[in-house]
């Protein structure tokens, strides 16, 4: 891990380091750095949004829009990677982070293709297994997207 940060109490994970905590594979890991970590309580991360994203086929063609539930999912994904790099790599490997719920999601601005969007989630509230968190997106600094968002940690399937 790049520990550039350490003294502050923030850490960057490239791409490589977050392939190893998460789960998700292309076409559905949609983090490609974190910026910021802040132990248990706050996590930045970045989605470099491409032309080439499958989803802008369909969605809109000539008119290409990032669908809201790919950001919250982005969200989603920055949060896992804050609790399940807390784990061992052998613990890890059977643990996931499911989506368990969203509230308060709220859709500001749309994301283009040439988007750098940055996402900052903090830890509202912590269980043993489940954590709420508060996500907003920001392109350019504007606020594209919030939410408030469930996740629950359970058995990865074999």
């Amino acid at each position: 891990m790049n520990r550039a940060n350490e003294g502050q109490g923030l850490t960057m994970l490239s791409i490589q380091e977050i392939i190893k905590i998460l789960p998700h594979r292309y076409p559905m890991l949609l983090v490609d750095r974190i910026l910021e970590i802040e132990d248990g309580a706050r996590i930045v991360g970045l989605k470099n949004v491409s032309a080439n994203e499958p989803f802008f086929q369909g969605h809109f063609p000539g008119a290409p829009v990032m669908p809201g539930v790919l950001i919250i999912e982005a969200m989603a994904q920055c949060g896992a990677v804050l609790f399940l790099r807390e784990l061992e790599p052998e613990k890890r490997a059977t643990k996931i982070f499911y989506f368990a719920g969203i509230n308060k999601a709220k859709f500001r601005k749309p994301v283009v293709p040439g988007d750098q969007m940055t996402m900052e989630l903090t830890v509202l509230q912590r269980r043993a297994s489940s954590a709420r968190l508060r996500g907003v997106a920001r392109v350019d600094g504007s606020v594209v997207a919030e939410a408030e968002i469930l996740s629950a940690m359970g058995d990865r399937p074999e």
